[in-house]
């Protein structure tokens, strides 16, 4: 690691005032960051004017600012209150902040969406309940980092949207917890693979030729399934917790993972028939590369759903069995709890790390960077393997006194192969099966390094810097260290060498536009990129 001898006083990090949690001031910050990086930077209608950023939107003629913490390394970090320029600077609204985003949307893409700002309140809305009800205290310090996300993705327009009324009784941030509804479903009726014996043991018994399946209960008011074949057996067994993606539960030292017919955030949340079959696939391809990594992997081995003639009954009521987080080295922690400053939980750098001095903050990143980057390149270069490391599919497992000691990543529906190397792999399976789960080597580039550099490890590096922000180059010179680590290891996947070497040369970096893609009601499988600078340009490297 860097000396710090001449570059930051070493003393302990005073605790930064917490950010107060409105709903308003989170949707317009939301918002704005989503205009900068998508609509104004591109077009370079940004300029500092200490202690502001200025930003242009060129098209509806508005200027706005905000205050600006820290200048841009990846993204400028901002904050509270936005001011438009009328006659003088005048703060403004998240309404104000939305319809003027929209006219600019509209006039770059000739496109009208009234859906838009109608998405943007709902996630307001979502986001002012979320403050409003509190939830009670989670004593288990990883629960409580699954239900801690109050603001939600700092760069999406909507990223608390819900859909239907319901959402409170069955939300994370609300701190509820409901016992699953189970149906028995005659055997000649079940489709199933892989292991799913978890399912059997928690389910009430049922009669002979039948097996237990559970239900989301949101999921099945919505469905209401009629057929012969199914029985409805009520709630039945233990208490399960939403996790951060809503639809994924966790019960005794498993997660199940279930469809939900709602649209939150981007999508409609569902199972889609071929997702099941290559969830218990992807976890046989991938136990013998993460016997190589020095990560965890939390195993999708089975499913199961019913099969009575009904597409809408097969995808809508089937559930994925996921592996639970026991033994692993240390106790896991949500990264996007680790990383939103709003979030209300322990697991927040605001609260793991006040206190500390410089030289442990870049010890402890030093020590996350290590242990989440490498794993992700490594699969990529050596394996073909597409993880998706954003923030809310990695655990970062922290020792006693809160020093990241292992990575564990989750939830294979973003998880892809390149098709060269696992072509006889690929080949095996249903051809929608095996498309469902390939990227070409460009698409699979872009996806890793967005969701690892721009998506991942920015944010938890602004979440340190906002304790220090002297050290913001430095965070960035010891993760251009553990990426320069990987280079010097001949990647066997094809072209893999030249790829990081790009990257390590300032390349700019692919941001997924969330906005433009919420405009063009895109699915999230189509949403474009967008440049952003790469902070690992131009550092050298420790030794």
């Amino acid at each position: 690691m860097t000396s710090l001898a001449h570059a930051v006083p070493l003393r302990p990090v005073p605790a930064p005032p917490s950010p107060r949690a409105d709903a308003g001031e989170i949707t317009a910050l939301a918002l704005l960051n989503c205009a900068v990086r998508e609509l104004c930077a591109p077009e370079r209608q940004i300029w500092p004017a200490h202690p502001y950023l200025v930003v242009r939107l060129p098209r509806v003629g508005a200027m706005l600012r905000a205050r600006l913490l820290r200048p841009q390394v990846m993204t400028p970090r901002l904050a509270a209150p936005v001011e438009e320029l009328r006659d003088g600077w005048v703060p403004i609204g998240w309404q104000r902040l939305a319809e003027l985003v929209a006219g600019e949307l509209e006039l770059t893409t000739g496109e009208a969406n009234p859906e838009f700002t109608e998405q943007v309140t709902a996630s307001h809305d979502a986001v002012q309940t979320m403050i409003g009800e509190g939830r009670p205290p989670e004593p288990d310090p990883y629960l409580d980092s699954e239900q801690a996300l109050i603001a939600g993705h700092r760069f999406h327009p909507s990223p608390k949207a819900r859909q239907g009324a319901d959402w409170p009784s069955y939300a994370p941030e609300t701190g509820r917890r409901f016992p699953l509804h189970w149906l028995a479903v005659r055997e000649d009726a079940i489709a199933e693979e892989g292991d799913v014996t978890l399912l059997d043991r928690l389910g009430p018994p049922v009669r002979a030729g039948y097996r237990a399946l559970p239900a989301h209960p949101w999921q099945l008011a919505l469905l209401a399934p009629a057929a012969d074949a199914i029985i409805d057996l009520g709630p039945y067994g233990p208490e399960a917790t939403p996790t951060s993606s809503v639809r994924t539960v966790y019960v005794p030292d498993a997660f199940l993972k279930f469809s939900l017919d709602v649209r939150i955030t981007n999508c409609v949340r569902k199972n889609a028939w071929y997702e099941l079959p290559g969830a218990v696939a992807l976890t046989r391809a991938l136990r013998p590369v993460f016997d190589g990594l020095p990560a965890g992997l939390l195993g999708e081995p089975g499913y199961r759903t019913v099969s009575v003639g009904d597409p809408r009954l097969h995808e809508g009521l089937g559930v994925i069995v996921r592996e639970g987080v026991r033994g692993f080295a240390g106790t896991p922690l949500l990264a996007a709890a680790i990383a939103d400053p709003y979030a209300r939980s322990g697991a927040a750098v605001a609260r793991l790390l006040t206190g500390s001095s410089p030289e442990h903050l870049l010890a402890w990143w030093d020590a996350y960077v290590r242990h989440v980057a490498p794993p992700v390149l490594r699969a990529y270069l050596d394996h073909g393997v597409v993880l998706e490391p954003h923030l809310q599919n990695v655990l970062v497992a922290v020792d006693g006194d809160g020093m990241p000691a292992q990575a564990i990543f989750r939830d294979l529906e973003g998880t892809k192969l390149l098709r060269e190397p696992w072509a006889s792999f690929l080949d095996e399976l249903p051809g929608p099966v095996a498309r469902a789960m390939t990227y070409d080597p460009e698409r699979g580039w872009d996806r890793v390094v967005y969701c690892l550099f721009v998506n991942h490890l920015a944010e938890v590096a602004a979440a340190v810097a906002d304790l220090c922000p002297a050290l913001e180059r430095e965070l960035w010179r010891l993760a251009r260290h553990h990426v320069a680590r990987c280079a010097e290891e001949a990647p066997a996947v094809p072209g893999g060498a030249a790829r990081l070497r790009a990257l390590l040369a300032g390349v700019p970096l692919p941001a997924k536009a969330n906005l433009r893609t919420r405009w063009a009601r895109d699915p999230d499988r189509a949403a474009p990129y967008v440049a952003v600078p790469n902070p690992l340009a131009d550092l050298a490297v420790s030794p």
